[in-house]
């Protein structure tokens, strides 16, 4: 019997991400059945390869840079000639990011404003000039033409160490960025740091969660399920938040027990070392509120909490030091 194939394009396949989204569509057997993958070699510049893999594929999932504004164009005009060329509407999911939610609070305060993705009306007030935010309307206005359908991912604090064969075989990248930088930034001041107060709050994910919510989505899409898309196809991807408070003072814990700080009492960032270890940005004391109901109102079901993000702060320390060995 012929299997008709869907032809999916994922961009940042090595990175983290990307890495673990098509790691988790491989695992599924019956899922990797149904897709068609090719590797491709190139950047986000290649502007006209971008566009014609695009037009060829029925899927494209955005993975590598939530801000890069030519590369997203391209691939919509990519998307756009398939539309026209086959008479289908095909998919695109993008990768943006819950910093598009975030306030100015430098980690002095909490803040009792938050955001839900099925709130349209509530996100469609966020202002223009956040980040990530030109490239999400862009991706919103392509829906509204009718020539592809959108759906928007904002994964909020992604942790955990990713697994499988891609990392075994050292194609993609096994870390994510906010923690591990946190380690190495403490480890070479000898103590855990926040900005402020660290009383901000940021939500997490544990990033096979994540991913996922990739494959719901797409699954979704494709078996024609009437699920939000467009102006209504944001989707969170969160289950549970915390202080960076709480992040820094199990941080200082574990590194003061291995004899590699000299407190377990976390400090805030000096405006040097916000300067030295983060070009000057104070974006680790934004408050960042979020909750996911459209996406657990389509099937996603993440089951890891709060605790689980606290738990994966040792695992990550040993593995930067594994690596520090190494070298």
């Amino acid at each position: 019997m012929h299997v008709k194939l869907t032809k999916v394009f994922i961009l940042g396949a090595t990175g983290y991400i990307g890495g673990a989204v098509l790691g988790r569509l491989l695992a599924d057997k019956q899922v990797a059945s149904k897709y068609q993958f090719t590797p491709v070699i190139g950047s986000l510049d290649d502007l006209e390869m971008l566009q014609r893999i695009a037009s060829k594929s029925d899927v494209v999932i955005e993975c590598a840079d939530a801000d890069h504004i030519r590369s997203n164009q391209a691939l919509l005009a990519g998307l756009k000639q398939r539309h026209e060329k086959k008479g289908t509407t095909p998919i695109l999911i993008h990768t943006s990011g819950t910093g598009v939610l975030a306030d100015n609070a430098g980690g002095m305060y909490g803040s009792d404003t938050i955001y839900y993705d099925s709130d349209s009306d509530q996100i469609e007030r966020l202002e223009p000039g956040r980040p990530h935010r030109n490239v999400d309307l862009n991706v919103v206005a392509a829906d509204r033409e009718g020539y592809v359908k959108t759906y928007i991912i904002l994964p909020s604090t992604v942790y955990g160490l990713a697994s499988g064969p891609l990392v075994d075989v050292g194609v993609m990248n096994p870390q994510s960025q906010q923690i591990p930088v946190l380690v190495r930034t403490s480890l070479d001041r000898q103590q855990a740091g926040m900005v402020g107060r660290g009383y901000n709050y940021h939500p997490n994910v544990h990033i096979d969660e994540a991913a996922d919510l990739y494959r719901v989505i797409m699954e979704a899409s494709l078996s024609g399920q009437d699920i939000g898309h467009g102006r209504e196809g944001y989707y969170f991807a969160e289950n549970g938040e915390h202080t960076m408070y709480e992040i820094a003072e199990r941080m200082g814990e574990e590194l003061y027990c291995m004899r590699l700080a000299k407190t377990a009492t976390p400090s805030p960032f000096t405006k040097e070392e916000l300067q030295r270890y983060f070009q000057g940005s104070d974006n680790l004391g934004t408050n960042v509120r979020c909750r996911a109901e459209r996406s657990r109102a389509i099937g996603w079901k993440p089951w890891r909490r709060t605790r689980d993000m606290l738990d994966s702060i040792k695992p990550e320390i040993d593995y930067i030091l594994a690596g520090r060995k190494l070298t």
